[in-house]
């Protein structure tokens, strides 16, 4: 009886193993980046409004300084081949535990945007770090589950008794409780895509100005918008995985583009309220430097 059941099992995954990878094959190159709901955990609403402690990044920016590079304006390439192997990998990770180890519910909500975006930054350095040389953050395939890849779904740290992933961190936390479209340019995936990674760790006292920097660096390079000859826009996916929070509308989204273009793109706005969108696109190649 056993041996007729272990037969039959091993004949129906051979019999589906073609047709799951014809599904892989047929699936559309950024299936895999499909964006995660911006899904609260309550516990981390939890903040101090009348707290004054501040929280101490100058490790990151230390990390920052010495192996970020900006190529152009609203580019930057981080230095992992000298990071792993002059120390610059241990001080990334003593920066995260140390941010580990932070009570958060008793900050204030800026201290606490400051904390999550710079934590999360620096995990996804250290993630790369720890699995380098590679060619694209995507091929760090840690992810549990069949379909998924890249590390984001991986529990990586442990914060005031809750282990974390890069996705809780982005779609858990940051997304829900500020509801803020310029988080998409401040948090970084490592990769040329991607909004640039800061060479500034960012600080609760200048936030605003931080946001609209990086909001106005992606917007304004051509990985992010683009006008094709015949007048068509080529788009981020960024703007295809997590549109409602660029605006639920076309006019919405043009808005929001407005708002941080510069006078070229301004131009072409002009007074447009309809998308015409010819393709979204994305380079998933590590935002390394020297590539």
């Amino acid at each position: 009886m056993f041996q007729i059941g272990l037969s039959m099992m091993r004949f129906m995954i051979s019999a589906l193993a073609p047709v799951l990878i014809a599904v892989l094959m047929l699936a559309p190159p950024s299936s895999a980046q499909a964006a995660p709901d911006a899904d609260l955990w309550p516990d981390w609403q939890a903040h101090d409004p009348e707290s004054a402690v501040v929280i101490d990044h100058g490790d990151w920016q230390v990390v920052l300084d010495r192996y970020v590079t900006v190529q152009e304006p609203g580019v930057t390439s981080f230095d992992y081949k000298a990071a792993s192997k002059d120390g610059g990998a241990s001080m990334v990770a003593g920066y995260v535990d140390a941010m580990t180890r932070v009570a958060v519910d008793q900050l204030n909500r800026d201290q606490q945007f400051a904390y999550w975006v710079n934590l999360y930054n620096a995990l996804t350095v250290k993630v790369v770090l720890d699995h380098y040389p590679v060619d694209s953050i995507r091929d760090i395939d840690i992810s549990p589950g069949l379909f998924a890849s890249g590390p984001w779904g991986k529990k990586l740290i442990t914060v005031e008794g809750r282990t974390l992933s890069l996705d809780d961190i982005e779609h858990r936390i940051l997304r829900p409780i500020w509801r803020d479209a310029r988080i998409h340019y401040v948090v970084n995936c490592a990769s040329i895509g991607c909004p640039a990674l800061a060479p500034e760790a960012f600080d609760a006292d200048k936030l605003e100005a931080q946001l609209d920097q990086a909001a106005r660096d992606f917007i304004n390079h051509p990985r992010a918008v683009r006008v094709k000859e015949d007048g068509r826009l080529v788009l981020s996916s960024l703007y295809d995985w997590y549109r409602d929070d660029f605006g639920e509308s076309d006019a919405e989204f043009i808005a929001h583009l407005k708002a941080f273009a510069a006078p070229d793109l301004m131009t072409y706005l002009g007074d447009i309220t309809e998308l015409d969108i010819a393709e979204y696109i994305y380079d998933w190649a590590l935002n390394a430097h020297g590539r």
